[in-house]
């Protein structure tokens, strides 16, 4: 590897290396129900891969509400991951696996709180697949910010961010991507946006799947 190629990959959950399955979608309305509140699920499905805090704030305005909602949905999510409802998408574990055996570093980051996404690599078997995992809260803001990708530069020790790949399902995933200066942005299409939405958002490249990426990450 010279000094030039990519040595650190960026990678979303939910949607890029795990199978959704309609799991937000459901937490969501199983967490509204609880509140007494009607689910907007068509403002959910538009702000997938936002940190779901933001979420709840720009939907409820009540800061202590809104920390309610998103405890609510993190819990019915977590009901949901220990109901066995969450799988690896295809190839995305041999990915992440190639990826690391070429000496670049892998990041899993999601808009979940730290104990969701523990519980998502635990019912995987996930642990130690990645060199590092990020929440917003390890980071300070989620996404659309470029947090959690700085957060990974800095952490894996990475000099450039010419040097990132951030690959994701959502718009807001390749929103932050090109904000935190990455070589490569990759939509995936095993999510919530379709290949218009990924490339308005700024995506340089949109792949079928992340089983696509370390061939991507070569190729640059």
């Amino acid at each position: 590897m010279t000094d030039r190629d990519i040595n650190l990959i960026v990678l979303d959950m939910a949607g890029t290396t795990v199978a959704d399955g309609g799991l937000v979608e459901q937490a969501f309305t199983r967490a509204a129900e609880r509140l007494g509140v009607e689910p907007d699920l068509e403002y959910v499905r538009a702000t997938m891969g936002e940190s779901k805090i933001s979420v709840f704030r720009a939907l409820f305005g009540d800061e202590d509400f809104a920390q309610r909602a998103n405890t609510e949905f993190e819990r019915a999510y977590g009901e949901l991951v220990d109901g066995g409802r969450i799988a690896a998408l295809p190839g995305a574990a041999e990915a992440i696996g190639e990826l690391r055996a070429e000496g670049r570093k892998v990041v899993l980051t999601t808009g979940f709180a730290r104990v969701t996404q523990d519980a998502i690599l635990d019912a995987l078997g996930w642990q130690d697949i990645a060199d590092l995992t990020l929440c917003p809260a390890d980071a300070g803001r989620g996404r659309p910010y470029p947090d959690m990708v700085l957060t990974a530069l800095l952490r894996t020790g990475t000099d450039d961010v010419r040097r990132i790949a951030v690959a994701g399902d959502t718009s807001y995933d390749m929103l932050t991507g090109v904000r935190s200066g990455a070589a490569i942005v990759a939509g995936v299409l095993t999510g919530a946006h379709d290949e218009r939405q990924l490339t308005a958002a700024g995506a340089t490249r949109v792949i079928g799947s992340v089983a696509e990426l370390p061939a991507l990450v070569r190729e640059f």
